[in-house]
């Protein structure tokens, strides 16, 4: 896909920006930045188990049991693979895998958007992820590049009818992260939207040839615009259908049986080494206070902000910041994105706001859902390209301020 290349180096460009703000303010507070980057909370759990295989536990004084289990197996498999093959350490495997990752996805985030709304769209969405606050994750020896890369070209694959491969990388990115569910539901929706409509034309086809037409069929009414309206940016192939209809069934139907493997094998997998049956995997991540409780304890974590001041500007900035996210799915369902990438960032959205987990990870969680940003990229790309390049490089700066501040700090647990 030579169109792909200013995306590539634009992101390119954000992140050698980042790293050099982060390299730089590291060293005024004579810290390494390159130990930030790799040897710090989830790189240091997946560099263990790389060297070490699983069993690696910890029991923290208030009595929670941090177990490694917790972390799917994809990065620390490639990180062993770096090693073996590489004179790399283990972090600096993973720091390897990171950055070829960030680039594959930054690709898959164009190709989904070219495809979609066209080039320049697909440009300014692979920018529009770059530079998000909490951009510097993409440089890090975690797997949030990893994974975001494989579900986006797993979406892509299911737009352009191309089930087997949708199915073997849905499989691995349910490797990567908890959230591969995520990319699963995403191939299944598609996967039984398209057999429900194959279903629905045949009865048409049948019914059709019975009589004579008296004027469109249902599909073709709903599909017809309204009075005024603006067409769809997407149409898709006829070669595939919206949904790759025109993929042989058996294609189908063998990428969504490849879907969950990888999640389901590694959670049985868990279960069955814990000896707590198919759930052991929930009661390794309830030792690291991990669950889903439909938002309740974000919501009052949020909530106690308002209890004084000047915590209160904090929660003004959480809640305003979560209806923006909120906002933006809303956008994407009123712009109809195909039904693959709405259920994709409802799934990852709804993981990451309603989890019991540590609140500060929350936005790294929500790195993934770049489908949220496909709004603001056709935003942008309307914008004169003048215009737009001031946009993009000044929220570039602030984000490569904020990366730097932020990893040098708490940073992203």
């Amino acid at each position: 896909m030579p169109g792909a290349a200013p995306a590539l180096l634009g992101y390119a460009a954000v992140r050698a920006l980042g790293l050099l703000v982060l390299a730089l303010w590291s060293a005024a507070r004579d810290k390494s930045a390159y130990t930030l980057l790799t040897a710090r909370w989830d790189s240091l759990w997946y560099a263990r188990v790389a060297e070490g295989g699983y069993g690696y536990e910890v029991r923290m004084a208030n009595g929670d049991l941090h177990s490694d289990l917790a972390f799917f197996p994809l990065l620390p498999w490639l990180e062993r693979l770096g090693h073996a093959v590489t004179p790399l350490s283990y972090a600096d495997a993973g720091f390897a895998v990171s950055a070829v990752a960030s680039l594959a996805a930054a690709w898959g985030i164009f190709a989904v958007a070219d495809l979609l709304y066209g080039r320049r769209a697909g440009v300014c969405a692979v920018l529009l992820w770059a530079v998000l606050p909490v951009g510097i994750v993409q440089s890090m020896a975690y797997s949030e590049s990893l994974f975001t890369a494989l579900a986006a070209w797993s979406v892509y694959a299911v737009l352009t009818g191309r089930w087997l491969a949708a199915g073997a990388l849905a499989s691995l990115a349910g490797l990567t992260r908890p959230v591969g569910i995520a990319v699963v539901s995403a191939v299944w929706a598609a996967g039984v939207a398209s057999f429900v409509r194959e279903f629905r034309d045949r009865r048409t086809a049948v019914a059709g040839s019975r009589g004579p037409a008296i004027g469109p069929s249902a599909r073709q009414r709903s599909a017809a615009p309204a009075p005024g309206a603006h067409p769809a940016p997407y149409a898709p192939s006829p070669a595939h259908g919206p949904g790759g209809e025109g993929a042989p069934g058996w294609r189908r139907a063998l990428g969504m049986l490849l879907a969950p493997l990888g999640t389901a094998g590694y959670v049985l997998w868990v279960g069955h080494r814990t000896g707590d049956g198919p759930l052991g995997y929930l009661d390794v991540q309830a030792g690291w206070r991990n669950g889903f409780d439909g938002g309740y304890t974000f919501a009052r974590f949020v909530a106690e902000k308002f209890t004084s001041f000047p915590s209160a500007l904090a929660g003004v900035a959480l809640t305003a910041g979560v209806a923006l996210v909120i906002r933006l799915y809303v956008v994407c369902v009123r712009q109809r994105q195909p039904l693959a990438l709405l259920v994709y960032a409802g799934v990852v959205t709804a993981l990451a706001l309603c989890a019991s987990s540590y609140f500060g990870s929350k936005p790294r969680l929500l790195l993934p859902a770049f489908p949220l940003l496909l709004p603001l990229a056709l935003a942008l790309a309307r914008l004169r390209v003048r215009r737009s390049a001031l946009v993009t490089a000044g929220v570039a700066v602030a984000s490569a301020a904020y990366g730097a501040f932020w990893l040098n700090g708490s940073g992203p647990p």
